[in-house]
Formats: structure tokens, C-alpha cells, sequence
């Protein structure tokens, strides 16, 4: 039976990394933070190995170049304020984009979804700005719910709602989507098809298709050395050269 446009499984997957917050902090239980100089660094091992940060739009479209090579996709999840003030600032100086994945029902306000800290959240302003830097605004629902957990109605609901609310504040098409907690069922990979997005990503899905993205986490304790191990994982895993 065929398989509908974009649930082909992806053989070589590129690298995508995840990251969520880049600030300081006292307590970070869930390991979403990863402070401004450890960032700073990270970044520096990227450049220094001559890999180049992008978006997951622009490695989507090398991919299907074949011209992945030396290409990793940064994302940001949840649309943390300190994304606009730590780390684009931080991107552009070297030459680097992102995806930054907006929770649109808490635009201006915090995380009220997590157990942590409260941590602020992206102001349509910051949104605007971040877009105009050349970062790829995309979407992470309405109210950062669980897809799996939800019904066919309110999974429509946060899909369509948080697409119209970011193309509203950007003035440009939204194409991509992060599934909360990374969780994402057929139904759900069906979902964000059907609902208009061009690719959505996942964490380790059990098959990585166009809307289901393998991504790899980056904490506060990755220095060089866990980076490479985690390059080298990756290359083995999907059999393609970062």
C-alpha cells in the first residue's frame, strides 16, 4: 500500500539538535537550560569543526539537494524569551539560523505547562524580531498539550490555531511543528499534514519520516567530548556523514 506524500521513512536523516532555554538559573529539574557560555561554546565546537547551524526549513531544502553535508539543525523549543535576547544574538554572530517552536496560547507570559521554574516567554515584538533576523518562527500548539492525549477535534483546534496566530504576528507562512514532550502518534503525524505544516518534529521516533524528525537533546553538560560522541551516535544510527 502506498504511503501518503511524506510518511516515506527518511533513510539519512540529517542532524537536528533540540534545545530549549539558554539562560542562567539556580534549578533546572527538567534539563531544559543551558547557560549563555556553555552555549557560547557549543556554538564555538560547531564553527570550529565547520559545521553550520541552520534552521530545519533550510536543511530540509539541502536534503532534498542531497547537500546536507556540514549542515546541523538547531531548534528551540517552547519559545523562551531569553531565545530573543541570548540566543540569537549568539547565532548571528556566527553566521548561524535556528527554528524557534512558539506555544502561542502563552505568547507574553510563561511556561504554565511545566513543573520547573517559571521561565518567560517570547512577546509578539520578540516573535517579529527574531523572524526579521533570518530565525525560522514555527509553531509548538496552542496550549503545549500532548497530542496523544487530546481529541481529533482539539488536536485540529491546536494545530490550526497556532499556525494562524504565528502567521498573524510574522506575516509569512508557518510550515513547521514541534510535537510537545516530543510525542507523536500516526494519527498525530497525519494531523500536522493535514493541517497545512510541511515537517514536524518528533525526538527518537520509532520510524523518522517528514513528519516525525529525529532529533538529538543538548544539555548544560555538553562539551566537546559528548558532542562528538553524540555526532559519531547519529552517523552510525542513520548511516549519512555529518
Amino acid at each position: 500500500m502506498n504511503r501518503p506524500a511524506g510518511d516515506e521513512p527518511i533513510a539519512s536523516m540529517p542532524m537536528v539538535l533540540m534545545y530549549h532555554s539558554v539562560d542562567h538559573y539556580d534549578e533546572d529539574p527538567h534539563l531544559v537550560t543551558v547557560t549563555p557560555e556553555r552555549f557560547e561554546r557549543q556554538l564555538r565546537w560547531l564553527h570550529s569543526r565547520g559545521l553550520r547551524g541552520v534552521s530545519v526549513y533550510e536543511l530540509l531544502r539541502a536534503h532534498a539537494r542531497g547537500r546536507t553535508r556540514g549542515l546541523v539543525g538547531l531548534t528551540f523549543d517552547d519559545g523562551y524569551a531569553d531565545f530573543a535576547t541570548r540566543a540569537v544574538p549568539a547565532l548571528v554572530r556566527y553566521g548561524f539560523t535556528a527554528t524557534v517552536f512558539v506555544v502561542t496560547g502563552r505568547i507574553g507570559a510563561y511556561n504554565a505547562w511545566d513543573t520547573g521554574p517559571p521561565k518567560a516567554l517570547m512577546t509578539r515584538e520578540q516573535i517579529r524580531a527574531v523572524a526579521d533576523f533570518g530565525m525560522e518562527v514555527a509553531s509548538h500548539t496552542v496550549r503545549h498539550v500532548s497530542l496523544p492525549e487530546a481529541s481529533d477535534d482539539e488536536v485540529r483546534e491546536e494545530l490550526l490555531g497556532s499556525r494562524a496566530e504565528l502567521e498573524e504576528i510574522v506575516q509569512r507562512p508557518i510550515g513547521g511543528f514541534a510535537y510537545p514532550y516530543g510525542h507523536a502518534t500516526p494519527r498525530d503525524a497525519a494531523a500536522v499534514r493535514a493541517a497545512g505544516y510541511d515537517y514536524g518534529c518528533a525526538i527518537r521516533p520509532a520510524e523518522a519520516t517528514r513528519f516525525t524528525l529525529a532529533r538529538t537533546y543538548v544539555g548544560e553538560r555538553d562539551r566537546s567530548l559528548r558532542l562528538r560522541a553524540k555526532v559519531v551516535r547519529h552517523e552510525l544510527q542513520w548511516l549519512v556523514r555529518v
